[in-house]
């Protein structure tokens, strides 16, 4: 029987407009894409990837609590 795990997406957007998508409860679960839509398929593919690797037990999702800006002088 499979379990279902679900998981935090960070989304964010470079310079060039490319979608970067990361997964803060694993590391190194990362990826990119040209639309929102497809950088979500890729990451799907890349957690189930770094699910599979030897560190999977070590992977626990963590609870959301939410996200903040913040600003600051330089």
């Amino acid at each position: 029987m499979e379990r279902i795990q679900h998981y935090t997406v960070l989304i964010e957007q470079d310079e060039g407009g490319i979608y970067v998508a990361k997964v803060p409860d694993i590391p190194g679960c990362y990826t990119q894409g040209k639309t929102v839509e497809q950088v979500m398929e890729r990451i799907k593919e890349a957690v189930q990837v770094c699910l599979q690797s030897e560190n999977k037990d070590n992977y626990q999702p963590l609870k959301f609590v939410g996200i903040q800006q913040l600003e600051v002088s330089s």
